[in-house]
């Protein structure tokens, strides 16, 4: 059976319809909507063939017919137009995307805030692999006594705080020379690198030069090695999950419990995202390999940094969803957060 231009037009205004109004539609609602000079009765000759075809699926409650995922998928690959982001849209995202543009984790946790806001979807951030992310600089700040704050940043921009209580008190000046000569050792070295044995040998190595830090030792070296382990691991953002409870396709509490469950296993979450491909990947219903998710879309893309290490940016919803909207949006922010943090030249911020 072919599908002709008739047939392509009804079907396109079936899922726009659909889209809008998340119910069922039938041959003469969409004769009235849809000005095609035909009458319903051929109308619905020509959905009978759609759905012959499986393009169109029949619910048992209702005389209307639904567009099938396989409907969706022609949509997103033949059907959809794709329009640019307004331009007070763009620079509204690129200004509360920049507020934090030096700290690559915070960009990214507010780039999964702001695509869910617009969307009202589920959004997500995961941020890039780094076992190949080189260390910046250290600096270790004073902050009572016997507390100092150890912070590590990498060129890629992550930022890594962590307070480290020590037995007994420090001198201060020494512990800016520490934190110079960590910086001068083991700038430009990966962090995986960081955590071998001869080097952490040398950092030992460091600190007991300085006399008066003989103490720091025992407290130091497990937490900077945890805080160096913690760096390499990905962090996955996610945001909007409650959203799902203004959507019609989770009025059922089971199936809307279902969703929150399956999010809420975020290693498993995290492993589907790492197996995607890089590039725009839509995954529609059946089309997704995890049984869990064969009721959703799954949109992601990819952003880099210094153009190396890659990160995934996108949402998870009902098939039913603005494809071209949402295609768009995360297009521009995964572009725009390349952009951010392609490093073009090399500052001494602990200086």
């Amino acid at each position: 059976m072919e599908l002709t231009e008739r047939k392509l037009k009804i079907l396109q205004a079936i899922i726009d319809d659909f889209v809008f109004s998340a119910e069922p539609i039938g041959s003469r609602t969409l004769s009235k909507k849809l000005d095609l000079g035909i009458s319903p009765a051929t109308i619905r000759n020509e959905m009978a063939d759609l759905e012959e075809m499986g393009y169109l699926t029949h619910p048992h409650t209702s005389a209307g017919r639904t567009p099938s995922d396989k409907a969706y998928r022609l949509y997103v690959d033949t059907l959809m137009e794709r329009h640019p982001l307004p331009v007070e849209e763009q620079t509204a995202i690129r200004t509360r995307l920049n507020e934090n543009f030096n700290e690559l984790n915070k960009t990214i946790e507010k780039a999964a805030t702001l695509l869910s806001e617009i969307t009202n979807l589920t959004a997500f951030a995961l941020t890039p692999k780094e076992d190949n992310n080189q260390l910046k600089y250290i600096n270790l700040l004073p902050v009572d006594k016997t507390s100092v704050v150890l912070m590590i940043v990498t060129e890629s921009g992550k930022v890594s705080n962590t307070v480290i209580r020590l037995r007994s008190g420090y001198d201060q000046r020494k512990l800016e020379i520490l934190s110079k000569m960590l910086t001068y050792n083991y700038r430009g070295r990966e962090l995986s690198s960081i955590q071998t044995i001869d080097l952490v040998k040398k950092v030992e190595a460091d600190i007991a030069a300085l006399s008066a830090m003989s103490g720091f030792m025992e407290n130091f070296m497990p937490e900077f090695l945890r805080t160096l382990e913690k760096m390499l691991d990905t962090e996955l953002y996610m945001e909007g999950l409650t959203n799902i409870f203004d959507i019609p396709e989770y009025n059922d509490l089971d199936k809307a419990r279902m969703f929150l469950k399956m999010m809420k296993q975020k290693d498993r979450f995290t492993e589907v995202l790492d197996n995607r491909a890089d590039g725009v990947i839509i995954t529609i219903g059946e089309e997704n390999t995890d049984e869990e998710m064969k009721d959703c879309s799954l949109i992601t893309a990819t952003y880099r940094v210094n153009g190396k290490f890659i990160g995934k940016l996108g949402v998870i919803g009902p098939t039913r969803m603005k494809y071209d909207e949402v295609i768009s949006l995360v297009e521009f922010m995964t572009d725009n957060l390349s952009n951010t943090f392609q490093i073009t030249g090399d500052t001494d911020s602990e200086e």
